[in-house]
């Protein structure tokens, strides 16, 4: 295919275990994983409708606008994608339930009159994607894991190395990735069971009162009554000696 030669980040996302599930649920998680993406995208300050995305039948490739900030593909993309695909499998069944391998890589493709997209970035994702180590890592990882992210070399290099904030170099390890006749050496980072705002509350005692707005009254030396209330902030009533 003939057309404008331009650099994009590229990225694919593939549902673990999606055969077999039946049309229903099918319908149902890949209606799922679009939204995920595309809310996703807009809190990571993407333009989604400016991104050429194409169906993979088990996911989806997202090739991102001309200037898009490759390092927020990492974060706070990938956290979003992992915080929204949790909340969705707390309330999801056993056959929509969602778990990803998502892919990132960056490089000179080939755009068609008609936005089709086309070159060797993506061959070298589509292979990273389906590379056996990124499907262990996740066929391996704990139930409540929901999302493994691989990146290039290349993409690593420009989006990790250089320390970008929110992204953390250490929560990225090397592997070797093998793919049929596609040899190369990637970084496989897995998201966490739960985010930070999604840690399980401290238990209430039994027998405790219901919660509810609290009120302390502490009588002071003077002329007034100090009231605190539960968010702290205190309330100073004076009176007049007669």
């Amino acid at each position: 295919m003939d057309g404008e030669l331009a650099y994009r980040a590229v990225l694919a996302v593939d549902i673990e275990r999606s055969a077999g599930r039946g049309d229903p649920a099918l319908l149902a998680i890949r209606a799922a994983l679009r939204t995920v993406l595309r809310e996703s995208f807009e809190r990571s300050r993407i333009d989604w409708e400016a991104c050429r995305v194409d169906d993979l039948g088990d996911g989806l490739r997202v090739t991102a606008p001309a200037g898009a900030r490759k390092a927020a593909l990492v974060h706070p993309l990938f956290d979003e994608v992992a915080a929204r695909l949790r909340a969705h499998n707390r309330l999801a069944g056993a056959l929509t339930t969602i778990r990803v391998r998502m892919a990132l890589h960056a490089g000179d493709v080939r755009l068609g009159p008609d936005g089709e997209v086309a070159g060797r970035p993506l061959e070298v994702l589509a292979r990273l994607l389906d590379a056996p180590a990124v499907r262990t890592e996740l066929a391996e990882a704990p139930p409540q894991t929901v999302a493994v992210l691989v990146l290039s070399e290349h993409f690593h290099e420009e989006t990790v190395q250089p320390g970008h904030p929110g992204i953390e170099p250490e929560a990225f390890r090397r592997v070797a990735v093998a793919n049929k006749e596609f040899t190369t050496t990637a970084w496989i980072r897995t998201a966490p069971a739960e985010g930070p705002s999604e840690a399980a509350a401290p238990a209430v005692p039994a027998g405790a009162p219901p919660a509810g707005p609290s009120r302390m009254t502490n009588r002071a030396t003077g002329h007034g009554v100090i009231y605190a209330v539960q968010n702290g902030v205190q309330h100073i009533t004076t009176t007049r000696r007669t």
